[in-house]
């Protein structure tokens, strides 16, 4: 290797330790950069369909989701607050009477089940404390982060700001964005940065209407039942959603231990509920309106939840989905496409060429164009 390249390897490894170390402020800058995706697209339609200049488009974007949150604030987040406030309080009493419960089981179990079979059931405190021990090493500082609200309250601003600074000229942020790529593949790096865009607000949107359906089918399904503080619960079920694979099995602990005070039937019941609304979802809901979503293999989508949870903390786990299309598509352009693809390409071009004695060009120089 030149001098030239051990320096740039120096340099890149370098910029590496530095993102690492403001890795918190990278992952709110990428979230800043999905809602101004989000918030752009409106901005355009206003601008396309009325005619503004982009100036009044982006004010009447900023009033409209001004007017949104006051919505949002004055009327579903009190009722949310008092509720989930008392889920709290309702969730750690149907804990104890599951242990009641389950040391009820083996104390007496029933005629159907062998007794040699109940010496090798672990206690309820033992698988407590090893699924407490999971949910530390896979979430890491996840009620740390929580615990702060006046962290929260500043990064929640700091996204604010972010946001609308990129959103008032979000051209000037792409092209600065460009120039970190050589000036040979600033075209081909933009066309990727809009399948990106475009993969982003498919995302956007499919799963915001798939939370939006949870939510009310289980706030539905919840209130037949006759569960308390149905609301939350439907309120919890769609904020969840927002994570697959983890979110759902997350949105029911609540429902089933506050069912639980109650039956252990309606328990059961809410768990059939969550399971069947989790299942349609699934397999009917989200795949008739993400049909032009970049498709994940569920197993690449639950290792990339686990290693950006264990590596980037809650945010991480929040936006591991937009951060694993974002990877899906720049590796799939710009690493296989544009590398393994066209490499792939030269090597056949090259082999193709058929070697031919002079006997074999004389006898094919006699067939037929049609048997060539």
């Amino acid at each position: 290797m030149k001098l030239i390249d051990w320096i740039n390897l120096v340099a890149l490894g370098i910029a590496l330790v530095i993102v690492w170390q403001f890795r918190q402020i990278v992952l709110l800058m990428f979230a800043a950069v999905v809602i101004t995706i989000a918030l752009n697209s409106l901005v355009r339609f206003f601008s396309r369909v009325y005619g503004w200049p982009r100036d009044r488009a982006v004010l009447v974007t900023a009033a409209l989701v001004l007017l949104g949150s006051f919505i949002l604030l004055g009327l579903v987040l009190p009722l949310f607050v008092s509720q989930f406030q008392e889920l709290l309080l309702l969730t750690p009493k149907g804990f104890e009477q599951l242990g009641v419960w389950f040391d009820t089981f083996q104390a007496n179990p029933p005629d159907w089940f062998p007794d040699q079979d109940l010496r090798v059931l672990p206690a309820l405190p033992d698988l407590l404390r090893q699924a407490a021990s999971i949910g530390s090493t896979v979430f890491g500082n996840f009620l740390t982060f929580f615990s702060s609200s006046v962290a929260i309250l500043l990064q929640l601003l700091l996204l604010l700001v972010l946001t609308l600074m990129m959103l008032g000229n979000p051209r000037a942020y792409r092209q600065l964005l460009l120039r970190l790529f050589p000036s040979s593949y600033r075209r081909r790096a933009d066309e990727i940065l809009t399948k990106c865009e475009r993969s982003l607000m498919f995302w956007l949107g499919g799963v915001a209407l798939s939370s939006i359906f949870v939510a009310t089918i289980s706030f539905t399904g919840l209130v037949l039942l006759g569960v308390p503080y149905a609301f939350a619960h439907a309120v919890l079920a769609g904020l969840f959603n927002f994570v697959p694979n983890l979110g759902p099995t997350l949105s029911a602990v609540f429902p089933v231990f506050v069912a639980l005070l109650q039956s252990p039937g309606k328990a059961l019941a809410v768990i059939v509920l969550y399971v069947l609304i989790q299942n349609i979802e699934s397999y009917w809901f989200s795949p008739m309106v993400m049909q032009k979503q970049v498709s994940l293999l569920p197993a690449a989508t639950l290792v990339s939840q686990i290693f950006f949870a264990t590596f980037l903390g809650p945010v991480g786990l929040v936006l591991a989905l937009p951060l694993a299309v974002v990877c899906k598509t720049w590796i799939e352009e710009a690493w296989i496409i544009d590398v393994l693809d066209r490499a792939g390409d030269d090597a056949i071009e090259v082999s193709s060429e058929p070697v031919l004695n002079p006997a074999m060009e004389r006898s094919e120089a006699t067939l037929a164009p049609e048997d060539r």
